[in-house]
């Protein structure tokens, strides 16, 4: 660079000289010099035409010192030419070029972690491009930023360049990686309240040790760590120490160990309640009083900078709706340092009237610019917010489209006026798995899946998916319009088919083939309302061995030949291992056609792994709009989720709770019924619990009556109508074990029940006879519970969780499991 610069001014000056002492141009006193195209003698270009060459002199007026001085400086940054002189000849100029080589083909060796793909996206220089020694240095330099990006710090790339006839060249990259250089570790000062291990938790980089191999957020990069203290602070913030800082964050590297060492300093400050909160306006006929209710925060809570966020976009969203759309929402908070707390005042004022003059989106190659406006509030012509503008950035981040997502402005066209600049880089949103995995009720199951996150740019989701294993198989297809007409209402479809074989816990086979519509409409941040329709038909048939209903009976005398034993006799008695009558009436095709409604509330901070908050879903369901059944259905799902003071010990707390309820002149369907099992209390199997059929029917012959009494219970579940339960877990680490493995413990304590069978009494298969099947439901509303403990991994191939638990109390017909396994993987 230092060479072409030299260049540079040397031929502006040799030029310049020679044209003010021929001509004057420039000189004291003299009279300029024109010169037009015809003027212009261009020498030594082979490739480049000579027109091209005299644009950069000609259109600027009179060839005066700074009109030749920005040609050349043009020339060189064109990357076409490696020299350029400019000379006087008569009454033109001359203009001497040496045009740069042709690159070839751009080629790299010696990557083996980072493919030539990514590489080629990264450097400037281009096949059939010119090639410039300043652009291919700083390629090389690129190259290195972007390996030590990845963790190798002892990257060295070496350019070099091999000659081709014709002026070409190929250019090669010769690329030693290095070892990849580690975290040794994280240390941090000045955290007497929150301990070192929480803090590690908040960052996105981590310590290296023996899954090294298995991740790359053991590097340094210093985009990283700015983000990971930032989560540092805003973790701080929300828990009360508002005069937190970062005093200090610096890196070491020790050479000898190819290992950085990070260390960070804190100031923690002290640690603050909420005191009195109240509104106060500014603005006329805006009274402060009608905002109390969008405050999300109350006195004697600890101090938390979230609710404060969230309280400011309530309220500006509220009065925008209300028509004040310059009135802005300012925190001014009081600090009492002797009570440790905090109140908060909400200044509401009116703002700078400053218009959105232009929205430009910038860097989506693939999704489309409609996509990212729709995240928006406001539009342009309307007032800025900047409230409106931080909320977009946020949207724009959870969509999962881009890797990155900035929103900055510039000035419009007038004081007044404003230009939204969003710039985006697009990201994959595909995703193909395979997966895998086993459990206690369906045994070893498979999935094949194809999904889109961004299908076709539109922001919309689809995905189809092909399931199989040894008591189950099925398809299912789902696709889903976030905006659907262009309001904030999410729509979608689905459509499903499974099959599921008999198993140890049911007596029949049952084939579902159905679909349904859905809609979703966000209320606030987080509240939500869903509304479905569902049509599906079940197919239920009963296998051989459990669909005779009679055997013959066992001589009690044993008075046929042989040695002593019990031989069959021409009596008939009812099968004792025979299908419930339960599931002989639900035998055959029947069309169920429902809708319902869903309200969900949901402040969890990770929906993946939450640590704090809550998540609830209240639904409602009626079925009899055409079909077989008919029934009211509503259900409720609770969990709470709260750290407990100890370091990564999370405690959670579940209610659930639903009943069911038929209508009309028929029974409920047993399919119909809820089933008790591991999801509401562990320890027991699939259908363990709850009413079940104990009938122990005889038939003793066409002219004798039969009676219960001897053979044996088929103990078929039944289900109930009602049901609830509570469940009480803790989460914690396993002490030794890296936090990216993913592995947590749990202990819990479950308490539920299901009671209240309301299907088929009886049923009479042998018309003019005694073949009356009957339902003798065992059906007590007594609580079962259980203890236990739990493995749970995270891993980055799918959730599986390991259940052991040992049951406190049940009825007399329940099935305890003691061991649950479950879970899927993707590879």
């Amino acid at each position: 660079m230092v060479r072409v610069f030299g260049r540079l001014a040397l031929a502006s000056s040799v030029a310049l000289g020679a044209l003010t002492a021929g001509a004057g141009i420039g000189a004291p006193g003299a009279s300029p010099a024109y010169a037009q195209s015809g003027g212009i003698t261009v020498r030594g270009n082979q490739r480049v035409d000579a027109e091209t060459v005299r644009s950069y002199f000609t259109g600027r007026g009179p060839l005066t010192q700074s009109v030749v001085d920005e040609g050349i400086r043009g020339l060189y940054s064109s990357g076409l030419f490696s020299d350029v002189k400019v000379s006087r000849a008569g009454g033109g100029i001359v203009v001497s070029v040496v045009e740069n080589q042709v690159i070839n083909r751009v080629a790299f060796e010696g990557n083996r972690k980072i493919k030539d793909a990514v590489l080629a996206s990264e450097v400037q220089s281009k096949s059939r491009g010119p090639f410039n020694p300043a652009v291919v240095q700083a390629d090389a330099q690129r190259i290195q930023d972007i390996y030590r990006r990845s963790g190798r710090y002892e990257v060295k790339v070496e350019p070099k360049t091999i000659s081709q006839p014709s002026g070409r060249v190929d250019l090669v990259f010769e690329i030693n990686e290095g070892e990849k250089t580690k975290i040794a570790g994280i240390n941090f000062e000045g955290n007497a309240n929150i301990s070192s291990g929480t803090l590690r938790d908040q960052m996105s980089t981590t310590e290296s040790n023996w899954l090294s191999w298995l991740k790359t957020s053991d590097v340094y990069d210093p985009d990283r760590i700015n983000a990971d203290l930032e989560a540092i602070r805003k973790y701080y913030l929300n828990h009360g120490y508002a005069d937190f800082r970062v005093v200090s964050a610096n890196a070491a590297l020790d050479q000898s160990g190819n290992a950085f060492t990070i260390n960070i300093v804190v100031e923690e400050g002290q640690k603050y309640k909420f005191g009195a909160v109240d509104v106060e306006s500014s603005v006329p006929d805006v009274d402060g009083s009608t905002l109390r209710g969008k405050i999300q925060s109350s006195p004697g809570s600890t101090y938390n900078a979230s609710e404060i966020d969230k309280t400011v976009e309530a309220m500006s969203l509220d009065l925008a709706s209300r028509g004040y759309a310059f009135a802005q929402v300012r925190p001014r908070g009081n600090r009492n340092t002797a009570d440790g707390s905090i109140g908060v005042v909400y200044v509401v004022e009116e703002g700078a009237r400053v218009y959105v003059e232009r929205i430009n989106v910038r860097g989506n190659t693939r999704t489309r610019d409609y996509v990212v406006r729709r995240e928006f509030d406001i539009g342009e012509g309307d007032a800025y917010n900047q409230v409106f503008i931080d909320r977009a950035e946020r949207r724009l981040k959870a969509l999962g489209f881009f890797k990155t997502v900035k929103i900055g402005t510039e000035p419009g066209s007038s004081p007044d006026r404003v230009i939204v600049n969003v710039d985006v880089e697009d990201q994959a949103t595909g995703e193909f798995s395979v997966a895998g995995g086993y459990s206690t009720q369906d045994g070893v199951i498979g999935e094949v899946a194809l999904g889109e996150r961004n299908f076709l740019g539109r922001g919309q989701y689809a995905r189809i998916a092909a399931q199989f294993g040894q008591n189950v198989s099925g398809f299912d297809f789902s696709f889903t319009e976030p905006y659907f007409l262009g309001s904030r209402v999410s729509a979608g479809v689905d459509l499903f088919v499974k099959k599921r074989d008999e198993t140890d816990y049911t007596s029949y086979k049952l084939d579902t083939y159905g679909g349904g519509l859905r809609f979703g409409l966000p209320i606030t941040e987080d509240i939500s309302i869903g509304a479905r329709y569902q049509i599906y038909q079940q197919d239920l048939s009963i296998p051989g061995e459990f669909e005779q209903l009679y055997v013959r009976g066992l001589n009690p005398k044993n008075t046929g030949p042989g040695d002593g034993q019990k031989h069959l006799s021409n009596k008939l008695i009812v099968n004792p291992d025979r299908a419930s009558a339960a599931i002989f009436e639900s035998e055959g095709k029947r069309l169920t056609s429902l809708a319902g409604l869903s309200l969900i509330y949901n402040t969890l901070d990770n929906p993946q792994a939450p640590t704090l908050g809550f998540y609830g879903e209240l639904k409602g369901d009626v079925a009899g709009l055409g079909g077989d059944a008919k029934f009211v259905r509503t259900t409720f799902d609770g969990r709470y989720y709260h750290p407990l003071g100890w370091e990564n010990l999370i405690g959670m707390l579940r209610v659930q709770a639903g009943h069911i309820k038929a209508f009309g002149k028929d029974d409920l369907a047993v399919l119909d019924h809820f089933a008790g099992g591991p999801d509401l209390v562990r320890g027991f199997e699939p259908q363990g619990f709850g009413p079940r059929d104990v009938t122990r029917w005889i038939y003793r012959g066409p002219n004798r009556p039969s009676k219960y009494g001897g053979g044996s219970p088929n103990n078929d579940p039944l289900g109930g109508t009602t049901y609830y339960g509570g469940s009480a877990e803790v989460q914690f680490p396993i002490f030794g074990l890296p936090k990216e493995i993913g592995l947590k413990g749990a202990l819990f304590a479950d308490a539920g029940s299901v009671f209240d069978y309301e299907g088929v009494q009886s049923l009479r298969v042998v018309p003019g006879k005694n073949g009356v099947l009957t339902v003798n439901a065992e059906d007590q509303n007594k609580i079962r519970s259980s203890v236990g403990a739990s493995l749970l991994w995270q891993s980055p191939l799918g959730p599986i969780r390991f259940d052991f638990a040992k049951v406190l109390s049940k009825a007399k017909y329940d099935e305890t499991q003691v061991f649950r396994f479950s879970g899927g993987t993707r590879f």
